[in-house]
């Protein structure tokens, strides 16, 4: 039910800011469901430097929870999952150009972002906490990374909540900003940072993928938050993204993302149906 286009990254900025029609002035002049059911393909866009929501893995085949979650979205509503895939700080940019009909990420809920684009039904906790390398005993807290530099990705509600963060401490903290978290944590193996703020999904995947090389600090520093998969406001895209929302509503209720939860997470997460309002 997958069909999958990788864009080189070096490419895909260049796209969105050369392509002002695409997909949004076909929505203008239909409805988004009817066409993607007409054309038989939903387009998806997202990174791939997000596990385990969405990776690379060692085969070099594209994985994660948001492929598993996707694949039964497709089977839902019977059409084919087209990928588009870009760096995060051009996935947001990419919806709003029309590259592609709605967004995987998935991202965090924050405030800023309800006020300009429209989250489905949550797919899994978001709470901000820290990655730092396996053995260094200088970081047994969250507020330990006081006056030291840590990293997050760019343009993400992660590195927001790092810096807000780090203006509560002591001495402040310094940030460095990473194209794709895979640099961040490559960085911190190398002892160029001290820590690396992300979720607590996708830090625990990675600390449980390589336990020699990093650990997760606990407990998480951020408020309470969650991750969802982005759609667009503009009205004829709203048909599209309630049929993908009752997919999802679906897919949680008989208990397949539960299951998809536990293969990619170790656990499953208590999210609410609708998208809350966000404390970020």
């Amino acid at each position: 039910m997958t069909k999958r286009i990788f864009l080189k990254a070096a490419l895909g900025l260049t796209m969105i800011l050369a392509a002002p029609l695409g997909l949004v002035s076909n929505a203008n002049a239909q409805d988004a469901l009817e066409r993607v059911k007409s054309a038989g393909t939903l387009s998806v866009g997202t990174e791939t430097a997000f596990a385990p929501f969405d990776f690379i893995d060692e085969t070099g085949a594209h994985v994660g929870l948001n492929v598993d979650v996707f694949e039964e979205i497709g089977k839902e509503m019977g059409v084919t999952i087209n990928w588009v895939t870009l760096p995060w700080d051009g996935v947001l940019p990419g919806l709003e150009a029309g590259q592609f009909d709605m967004v995987a990420g998935p991202a965090t809920i924050t405030k800023a972002r309800v006020e300009r684009y429209r989250f489905l039904t949550p797919v899994a906790e978001a709470t901000v906490a820290l990655l730092k390398k396996a053995g260094d005993d200088t970081i047994q807290k969250p507020e330990d990374i006081a006056g030291k530099l840590a990293g997050a990705g760019k343009a993400t509600a992660q590195l927001a909540q790092l810096q807000a963060y780090g203006e509560t401490l002591p001495e402040p903290i310094e940030t460095r900003e990473y194209v794709g978290f895979n640099e961040a944590y490559a960085d911190l193996a190398a002892g160029r940072i001290v820590a690396v703020a992300n979720s607590l999904p996708n830090i625990a995947f990675v600390a449980e993928q390589q336990p020699s090389v990093f650990e997760v600090v606990l407990p998480p520093f951020g408020q309470q938050s969650y991750f969802g998969f982005i759609g667009s406001k503009r009205p004829e895209d709203q048909s599209l993204l309630d049929a993908v929302n009752d997919a999802l509503l679906k897919i949680k209720a008989d208990g397949r993302m539960g299951e998809m939860q536990e293969k990619w997470f170790g656990q499953s997460f208590d999210t609410p149906d609708e998208a809350p309002t966000p404390k970020v």
